[in-house]
């Protein structure tokens, strides 16, 4: 989407009371969205965020777990940076101290132990 699309999505969400927007995790909506009170009542977040596996990622994760161990280094490159992302759309959706919204998880890993300690913990996971 170029900058006027972009604006002309979200400006939808600004004149309306309805609408359902379908936006990639840490993609062009990530940043700069401001839809405060309910222009954005929820989010639904289908991934980790995982960053993509390539071989400058896989590198940084060897060079972590040579520095760190214990598997640490795929903590590091890939599932802090991933969790970073859900929790920047978690903010999207609850703006302000008045702002109410709801944040659905939809990934089994949400389940994981590993996982689950990262999140804040308010967040009331099933």
């Amino acid at each position: 989407m170029d900058e006027a699309a972009r604006d002309a999505f979200l400006a939808r969400f600004r004149t309306t009371d309805r609408g359902v927007g379908l936006a990639v995790l840490g993609g062009a909506f990530s940043e700069g969205v401001d839809l405060v009170g309910e222009q954005l009542i929820g989010a639904f977040v289908a991934t980790l965020g995982l960053p993509q596996v390539n071989e400058v990622n896989e590198q940084m994760r060897r060079a972590m777990e040579a520095k760190f161990g214990g598997g640490q280094g795929y903590d590091y490159v890939y599932l802090y940076p991933g969790l970073q992302k859900v929790v920047q759309a978690a903010g999207r959706v609850v703006r302000t101290e008045q702002d109410v919204g709801v944040l659905h998880l939809i990934d089994d890993r949400y389940r994981r132990p590993e996982v689950r300690r990262l999140l804040p913990r308010w967040w009331r996971l099933p």
